[in-house]
């Protein structure tokens, strides 16, 4: 984890939308007004994870606790156990290699060993991808699991921005080679490995914050204050999501990655490129 010193910082933005980005995408609601007031906030010492949590490491969670698989997971054949493919009917086991797998071979001819082995490689590809397709719940009660909490929205923004308010993690300017903007072919389902660029990085040395995958935050959506937009979402409705995702396509990138950007969504939604940090209070 990363400590972030107690202190001020900048949160929010008096930004407008004098390019008419909503106008010219087709956006439901406005854009940046949920932003305002620009405030200088203060925080106490706090902790945050330097990266996303990892499939790996929910996978941890998942076994410790028990607790039903996440639906992407039984898509993917991520969730499948190697003592269940020991034991599990072979034309079934190959159904899955090409169906939930998607294995490049073909697997009506593979015996069970080659299979097996074939399919616990694919995993271990996917240990160190963030954690995506999990609802605010699911996110929430693992970082209780891990010891830790959902960090809050403040938290989120000063351990991207910095003290200072930077548009992006890295800087005030825009630049697509940084980050992952879901564009990238090498990126099954649009998301790379926690970390796979190194200078996404905030001035605290928080990585990742800026694309790959949205991030679910502790907090309802609620007005900053001094603002007086209105917003039929405000109050105890939906959850805050940070940091965009490669979900969102090529259009607009830099407004929807920047340090500022506030996204909702239901609580019980489980996006596919929606994933979380965890925090702590200081020691």
């Amino acid at each position: 984890m990363v400590r972030i010193p107690a202190g001020p910082f900048i949160m929010g933005s008096d930004r407008t939308d004098e390019e008419g980005l909503q106008a010219r995408y087709g956006f439901a609601t406005p854009l940046f007004l949920d932003e305002h007031p620009r405030h200088r906030a203060w925080l106490p010492e706090f902790w945050i994870d330097a990266y996303e949590v990892s499939n790996k490491q929910f996978k941890a969670f998942i076994l410790a606790t028990g607790r039903p698989l996440p639906y992407a997971w039984g898509h993917n054949g991520y969730g499948l156990t190697m003592e269940e493919a020991a034991t599990m009917d072979l034309d079934r086991l190959r159904r899955i290699g090409a169906e939930d797998f998607r294995l490049d071979m073909d697997t009506t001819r593979m015996d069970r060993a080659v299979l097996m082995a074939a399919m616990e490689a694919a995993q271990k590809k996917r240990d160190p991808f963030p954690v995506t397709g999990i609802s605010w719940h699911y996110a929430d009660a693992y970082c209780r699991w891990a010891g830790k909490r959902l960090p809050t929205e403040a938290e989120w923004e000063k351990a991207a921005r910095g003290p200072d308010g930077l548009e992006f993690p890295w800087g005030n300017e825009w630049d697509t080679s940084i980050t992952n903007t879901g564009d990238d072919a090498d990126w099954e389902d649009g998301i790379a490995p926690t970390g796979a660029y190194p200078r996404n990085r905030s001035p605290y040395g928080v990585y990742d914050m800026a694309g790959n995958v949205w991030e679910w935050v502790a907090d309802w959506y609620h007005p900053y204050p001094g603002s007086d937009y209105q917003s039929e979402y405000f109050g105890d409705k939906v959850k805050v999501i940070r940091g965009g995702g490669g979900g969102i396509g090529h259009y607009a990138l830099s407004y929807f990655f920047r340090g500022a950007t506030r996204q909702f969504a239901e609580p019980e939604m489980a996006g596919e490129d929606v994933g979380f940090r965890c925090a702590r209070g200081g020691d």
